[in-house]
This record gives structure tokens, sequence and C-alpha cells, in this order.
């Protein structure tokens, strides 16, 4: 398998999806699977940035549309979770398996992609609805404090802040980390697959650029007018809310607690924040055992794309 990642607005999936076209071109076929926590939910597309047309690569006249997994496979409002995409990714890989062709796993969540790449042993998690009532009026410094006391006595990788950005995240993460310091982890081995894995890494300054651009952009193509819709539909706010990021601020401005302008500036600096976590991810990954390749994600894309096939030697 190959496996990409990079930080949000790094170009990883317009990449995983030119390395596909070009193997194909070459005679290997492949196939992407989305590590994306929130690109699993239907009509959640601009503010989750699926950018479904990056899987239609053009060569020419030629148009090769790339097969993609994991995404749209869940209704708005369902509390996905890591357990669900390692069963999920399981049965994505092995039917792309069936048809002989190059699983690539591309995705900026950090946490989704490391349970697959080290091979995570999970179960399921029930809802504790007693330690979610005792820990609905803590901040989320406090909430911060209680994970990362469990993380230490659990020795767990798990729950970095890379993924946890809202009260209802942090506390679904404490809710997992108490129960399985209660109840060991079942014997539920997830398979060894080996992957090459290569970082796409660009310039701080650079990222910074494209993600204020991009940000502009969303807000420019609707992404307010996703978020009323989804209202519309029956999707509860505070649901929308604990999808974090586009979705926490542009739903407040919506529902009338932050103001246009407030919301602008706070997802953009919280964007730029998270980008900057996922970067802090990634390098933990190496430090737990990952050998990542990093690639210059300036470099033109023919680049970025023969320096891949170049790696996987194939």
């Amino acid at each position: 398998m190959l496996t990409i990642i990079g930080p949000t607005a790094s170009g990883k999936t317009s990449l995983a999806a030119h390395v596909a076209a070009t193997l194909t071109r070459r005679g290997i076929s492949a196939e992407i699977i989305s590590g994306d926590s929130r690109q699993v939910y239907r009509g959640m597309d601009i503010g989750t940035g699926k950018d479904l047309c990056d899987y239609r690569v053009h060569d020419g006249d030629t148009v090769l549309d790339i097969p993609y997994h994991l995404i749209d496979i869940c209704d708005p409002g369902e509390k996905y979770n890591i357990f669900r995409f390692q069963e999920d990714f399981l049965k994505a890989y092995a039917d792309i398996g069936s048809r002989h062709a190059l699983p690539i796993l591309c995705g900026g969540s950090g946490l989704y992609v490391e349970s697959v790449v080290r091979n995570y042993n999970l179960s399921p998690v029930p809802k504790n609805e007693a330690l979610r009532e005792e820990l609905s009026q803590k901040t989320m410094d406090e909430l911060t404090a209680i994970l990362m006391r469990l993380k230490e006595q659990n020795h767990s990788d798990m729950h970095n802040k890379t993924d946890v950005d809202s009260p209802q995240r942090a506390i679904r993460a404490i809710e997992i980390e108490q129960y399985n310091a209660l109840h060991p982890v079942a014997d539920r081995p997830f398979p060894d697959i080996p992957t090459l894995v290569v970082g796409v890494d660009i310039p701080r300054d650079v990222r910074r650029e494209r993600i204020s651009a991009r940000l502009r952009q969303r807000i420019g193509e609707g992404m307010t007018d996703e978020i009323r819709r989804l209202l519309d539909e029956g999707v509860a706010a505070e649901d929308l809310i604990y999808y974090g990021l586009e979705y926490k601020y542009v739903t407040e401005y919506v529902i009338g607690q932050r103001s246009y302008d407030d919301m602008l500036t706070q997802l953009e600096i919280h964007i730029h924040q998270f980008a900057k976590r996922q970067m802090t991810w990634f390098r933990g990954m190496e430090r737990r055992g990952v050998t990542i390749h990093w690639i210059d994600g300036t470099q033109p894309l023919s680049r970025r794309v023969e320096d891949i096939i170049t790696l996987l030697n194939i």
C-alpha cells in the first residue's frame, strides 16, 4: 500500500489522484482510500474539502476517474469513530485487493491514518451517559487536562489535540480512554499492512497562504449555504459544531452566536493552528517508529508524482 499524508491545503488528494492516474497509464491499477474523519459524511462537501473534482484527472483529451473509498458513507449527525474507520478501511482494502489494484491511503486525520499504519488493536467503546453528564460543565482546558492524565496512565498515543478540538470530541476521547483503562482491549488484531508512507511538506508561509486562499474560496462557494441546508434538513446545530473547524464556526455564525467578521477571523486562526498540529502529529508518528519519506510540496506536480513512483519502485 501507498500512504500519502500532509497538512490541510498541501495538495495531497490531487497528488494521490495523479499518482494513481500515472500508475494506471503504466498498467498498474490504483484506487484511493480516504483517511479523513469528516469526508465520510454525505452532504458535508464544502466544509470538509472533499474536492471530488481532484479524483478526475485530465491528460490531454483523456479523462481518468480514479476510484475512491470511504467518502459519503454516513449521514450527517452520525458519530463516526476510529473503530468504524478501521472496519471500513479493511473492507475497502480487501475490495481493492480483489481487483489486484494498489490501495493508496490518503488523508490528514493523523489518528485515523496511524491506526492503520501502526495497526492499532481497538474495540468498540459504548457511551457513558453518567460520565458525559459529569463532564458537561467543564471547560475545554479542564477536559484537556483530564484527557492528558488518562493518556499518561494508559500510555496511550491516541487523541492528540489534532483530532480533539471541541468539548464534545474531548469528552468522547475521555470516555474512550477511561473505558480502555478499565477494560483491556479485546483480542481484535489489526493486520500488519506493509506501506510506503510519503509526507507532503510545504513551508509554513506557503501553507498559510494556501489555507487563507482556500478558506476564502470555500466561503465564496457557499459554505454558509451548506450549513443552512444541513440545519434545514434537521441536523442539530450541536452535531455540526461537534465536527469542528469550519462546521463549528460557520454554524455559530449561522445561528447568530458570532458575527461574520468574527467567524472568518477565528476560523482562519484555528485552521492555521490545526495545520500546525497536523504536522506535530506526523512528526510524532516518526518518533513512534513510522518512516515517512518527505517530499517538497512546492515542486511541480509532475515531479512530485515521479518522486513517489520512484520510491514505490514498481
